[in-house]
C-alpha cells in the first residue's frame, strides 16, 4: 500500500505541473483569437467592438492569480469557454461531440496492433531462425513508410480506384446519428479504412519489440529450468517465456492508450473523420486557444491515468518491483 501511496503522490503532483503549464502557455505565446479576429477587419471596428470581442473570446481584466484560480474552477466544473473554430458552440460541447469517434476507432485499433503485433513477436522470437523472421522487415517496413503517405495510398486504392470504401467522413450523410442499424453500419464502414492504417502502421514496433525481448528472456536460467524438467513447451513459451517478456511491452502499451486522443491527427486529417484529431488541426489553424488548451489537458490527463494504470498492474505482475 505505501508504494501505490508514492505513485498516486506522484502522479498527482505531475498532474498540477502539467495543468498549470497548460494553463502558462496559451498566456505567454503571442496573439490570441481576439486579436487574429480583429486584424481581419484592418482597423474598422469601434474601440466598443473592439471590447466586445475580447470580452467574448474570454479575456479578462483578473489578474494572473485570479486567472489561474478561475482556471482551476473550470477544469472541475468543464466549462472551458467558447470555441473560437466552432463559434459559437462551447468548447465542451466541441470535445464531446467529437470525442467518442476518436476514443472508440482509436482505442480499438490500439488495442488490436497491439495484440496482432505481441503475439506475432512471440511466435516469432520463440522460433527465431526460422521462416517467421521474414515477418520482421515486412512489418519493419510497412512501420517506416511516412503515416500520411501510407494513409493517401490506402484511399487511393481502396477508396478512390477500387471504390470499396468511402472516400473521407464518419457517416454517410442520410444517416441519422444514434444507436440504430443504419447509422452504425455507415459508421463502420467509414471507418474500416483509418482502422486499417493506425493497426498497420503499430504492428511493426510491437512485433519487434516482443521479439527482441522473447529472444532475450529465453536465455534466462527460470526459462531452461523449465524445459530441463519436461515441461510442455506451450506452457514454457506462455507461462515463463512470454509472461515476463511482456512487462516492458505493456508499459508501452500503457503510454498508446493515454496518447490516442493526440496520436491520430494524421489519420483523422487525411480521412476528415470527425475526431479529436481533426478538431484539434482546425483549432491550431483557428489559433483556438481555450478548444487547444482543453484537448492537451485532456491528453495530459488520459497519459497519466494511463501511466497510473500501468504502474500499479506493473507492481501486481512483476513481484520484483515490490518492497518487502
Amino acid at each position: 500500500m505505501r508504494i501505490l501511496f508514492r505513485k498516486i503522490c506522484f502522479y498527482l503532483l505531475t498532474a498540477w505541473a502539467a495543468i498549470s503549464l497548460n494553463f502558462v502557455i496559451p498566456r505567454v505565446m503571442p496573439g490570441n483569437p481576439a486579436d487574429n479576429l480583429i486584424q481581419q477587419f484592418h482597423g474598422k471596428l469601434s474601440p466598443s467592438a473592439v471590447q466586445a470581442l475580447r470580452v467574448l473570446f474570454g479575456e479578462s481584466d483578473k489578474n494572473l492569480w485570479e486567472q489561474y484560480v478561475s482556471y482551476w474552477h473550470s477544469i472541475f466544473t468543464g466549462d472551458f469557454g467558447t470555441s473560437y473554430a466552432y463559434y459559437p458552440s462551447q468548447v465542451s460541447t466541441v470535445l464531446g461531440q467529437s470525442m467518442y469517434w476518436t476514443l472508440i476507432l482509436v482505442t480499438i485499433c490500439t488495442v488490436l496492433g497491439f495484440v496482432i503485433g505481441t503475439t506475432l513477436g512471440m511466435l516469432v522470437g520463440w522460433k527465431r531462425g526460422t521462416w517467421l523472421d521474414s515477418l520482421i522487415p515486412i512489418t519493419t517496413f510497412l512501420s517506416s513508410i511516412p503515416y500520411f503517405w501510407f494513409a493517401i495510398m490506402i484511399v487511393y486504392v481502396f477508396a478512390i480506384t477500387l471504390k470499396w470504401f468511402p472516400l473521407s467522413g464518419g457517416y454517410g450523410l442520410d444517416q441519422t446519428i444514434g444507436l440504430n442499424a443504419g447509422f452504425i453500419g455507415s459508421a463502420v464502414n467509414y471507418a474500416v479504412l483509418p482502422a486499417v492504417t493506425i493497426t498497420v502502421a503499430s504492428v511493426g514496433g510491437w512485433l519487434i519489440s516482443m521479439r527482441n525481448m522473447m529472444v532475450t528472456t529465453l536465455s534466462e536460467d527460470y526459462v531452461r529450468l523449465a524445459e530441463a524438467k519436461g515441461l510442455p513447451r506451450r506452457r514454457v513459451m506462455y507461462t515463463y517465456a512470454a509472461r515476463n517478456a511482456m512487462l516492458p511491452s505493456f508499459s508501452g502499451f500503457a503510454m498508446s492508450l493515454g496518447f490516442v486522443i493526440g496520436g491520430s491527427i494524421v489519420t483523422e486529417v487525411v480521412f476528415n473523420y470527425p475526431g479529436i484529431g481533426s478538431v484539434l488541426f482546425k483549432a491550431a489553424q483557428a489559433a483556438d486557444y481555450p478548444l487547444m488548451s482543453a484537448i492537451f489537458l485532456l491528453i495530459t490527463v488520459l497519459v497519466l491515468i494511463a501511466n497510473l494504470i500501468a504502474d500499479i498492474a506493473y507492481v501486481f505482475l512483476d513481484p520484483r518491483t515490490r518492497e518487502s
